[in-house]
């Protein structure tokens, strides 16, 4: 059987196999990960407690409502002498005493200290979002980057196995030759080592692809239970303009959003800690009930009962603390001048990367279109070799050249290809674009 048709219809068999595994794309793969991933929950989590610290029942502006109640007894040998010299005398007299009151306290003003701290928790809830949005940005490069690998790996198998298909044809060819006296057992023996190469080869590139798919479901919460491939097509976002990629890069970059909203903060903790210099002026009410009974000879009364409301207006103002509360303003600003000038450092940092990113990304694509080319040549190179290989006008040692060169270069074109992918990506992910791209 000709090699190319053997070649042909194994892959064939290959596809049918393929077609009866779960198929994984890219869109599923995001789906499942931004469902079932752990790390991307527990950032969700992080923010829904932020959301709750931003509520009402959290910001100080409702009132403190608790009650009370009592109740005594007291047993007590009294002796008492009356106005007209009579003496009385009470043996284990019981006084009994119950009470019961609800106490309503209210903050009326605080030097506006409240109205800060809940627009400090407003912008800390829009920072935990601002995490939880890298949390997920990072996750989604993890997973892009363990996928299209478990993509370069389905690829290189693939071609690792038509290597060998192409070598144990070439060890049949030997063993013709070598039978009818046209060659020497060398050439058998050259073969077969070559054959056993190539089927480590094979076995080690299987086995890192069944690891990387377990990598890849983890990122997924695993998820998949059961075998699947994945889609190895890609495209390119080739449209890209740097001018506005770096305009959206300085708007967008998750970085530069949370360096914008620790600014924000610092400067409602200056507010906060000046409100401390104002007064404190609060409400308080309470409704109580009283009653005491007395068993005793000797009380006016025997039973006392009360009820009653009571409010009142307190002022509390700390004329001078020590200094604590000026000391805590002037660290506040300096935090604050901290956190600009960090955001400073940031914006350069991420100009430069951006711009790293952006050479990066231009220099791979021309490598991957680079190796395309380079492929075809290889191709064209190992088919005349191998057309004069089965002639008898090159060794098997030239074969076997021309067949390692065409292997390399289409390892060397997958792994071109993904690198340029990823690196797209990483340039997405520096523009604040990446979740907002559609693969």
């Amino acid at each position: 059987m000709n090699i190319r048709i053997y070649t042909t219809c194994f892959l064939v068999f290959l596809g049918i196999f393929a077609q009866a595994q779960q198929v994984l794309t890219t869109d599923e793969a995001v789906k499942l990960a931004l469902e079932y991933n752990y790390g991307i929950k527990i950032a969700n989590n992080t923010v829904e407690v932020a959301d709750n610290n931003t509520g009402i029942l959290n910001s100080g502006y409702l009132p403190t409502l608790t009650g009370n109640a009592g109740a005594t007894i007291d047993v007590q040998n009294t002796e008492g002498q009356l106005a007209n010299g009579e003496i009385r005398i009470a043996e284990g007299a019981e006084t009994r005493r119950y009470n019961a009151s609800i106490n309503l306290n209210y903050t009326l003003f605080d030097g506006l200290g409240r109205l800060y701290n809940y627009k400090r928790l407003k912008e800390e809830y829009q920072l935990s979002d601002l995490e939880a949005r890298e949390t997920i940005e990072t996750t989604m490069l993890q997973l892009f980057s363990v996928y299209y690998t478990v993509a370069q790996l389905t690829e290189n198998t693939d071609v690792l196995i038509e290597t060998l298909i192409i070598s144990k044809d070439r060890l049949t060819r030997a063993g013709y030759q070598f039978d009818y006296g046209q060659s020497t057992k060398l050439a058998v023996l050259n073969a077969e080592v070559d054959i056993n190469n190539d089927s480590i080869n094979l076995i080690n590139t299987k086995q890192q692809l069944k690891n990387t798919k377990r990598d890849l479901n983890v990122v997924l919460g695993n998820q998949i239970l059961e075998d699947y491939r994945v889609v190895t097509n890609l495209s390119f976002l080739l449209q890209l303009n740097k001018e506005d990629l770096l305009l959206k890069t300085k708007s967008n970059n998750v970085s530069l959003l949370q360096a914008e909203k620790n600014i924000n903060i610092s400067q409602f903790d200056i507010k906060t800690n000046k409100a401390q210099f104002l007064p404190t002026i609060g409400l308080v009410g309470s409704y109580g009930w009283n009653e005491s009974s007395n068993n005793s000879p000797l009380a006016f009364v025997l039973q006392n009962t009360n009820s009653g409301v009571s409010a009142g207006l307190n002022l509390t103002w700390s004329l001078f603390d020590g200094g604590s509360t000026l000391t805590r303003v002037r660290n506040a600003e300096i935090g604050l001048e901290n956190q600009k000038l960090q955001k400073e450092q940031l914006l350069l940092d991420v100009e430069r990367n951006f711009n790293n990113a952006w050479d990066d990304y231009q220099n791979k694509l021309v490598i991957y279109q680079v190796q395309e080319n380079n492929i075809k040549t290889s191709q064209n190179n190992f088919e005349r070799t191998q057309e004069k290989f089965k002639i008898g006008q090159v060794t098997s040692i030239e074969f076997r050249q021309a067949q390692l060169n065409l292997l390399k270069t289409e390892l060397s074109r997958n792994q071109s290809k993904y690198d340029a992918k990823l690196a797209e990506l990483s340039l997405l992910q520096l523009s604040g674009e990446l979740l907002n791209t559609e693969f």
